[in-house]
């Protein structure tokens, strides 16, 4: 299936809510995503099908040269389909470029998740216990640094 990745717009707010709201138990709100689409430090992108459906979006945040996944979710249609990759590689190349690091936080559980970021580069560099305290799960807290030269 072809895709591209674009930038997110309020157009894409419905589908991306639905996906928000499968995939992580705290789900943002219409307005919060709305509110990120207009702050110069966030960039959000939807990975789009043939037909304009959004499979996936993610969100990096960023304060001087210091990167942070906020986001990153696919659609369950759309999944193992190199969806997350491809918006992740997306950011790994704009982080090439402009970031000394790149940082996330991910469940303990999510293994899947893991094993992209580590295939990816990111490295776990530490633990965040309870983090996530509805679910009384850690967070595992990776990063990826940029030598500046283009190479992770």
């Amino acid at each position: 299936m072809k895709r591209k990745l674009v930038p997110m717009d309020r157009s894409h707010l419905p589908q991306v809510l639905a996906i928000e709201r499968a995939c992580f138990s705290k789900p943002w709100s219409e307005q919060t995503f709305a509110d990120e689409l207009y702050n110069d430090a966030v960039s959000l992108v939807v990975a789009e099908g043939e037909d304009g459906a959004v499979l996936g979006y993610g969100e990096v945040s960023v304060v001087l040269d210091e990167g942070c996944l906020e986001k990153i979710a696919v659609a369950e249609d759309s999944r193992r389909q190199g969806v997350a990759e491809e918006i992740l590689g997306a950011f790994l190349r704009f982080g090439e470029a402009h970031l000394a690091f790149l940082t996330l936080e991910v469940r303990a559980s999510n293994a899947p998740a893991i094993a992209l970021y580590e295939k990816m580069g990111f490295e776990t560099v530490g633990r965040r216990k309870n983090y996530y305290a509805d679910l009384h799960e850690d967070a595992i807290l990776m990063t990826v640094e940029f030598d500046r030269i283009g190479t992770v």
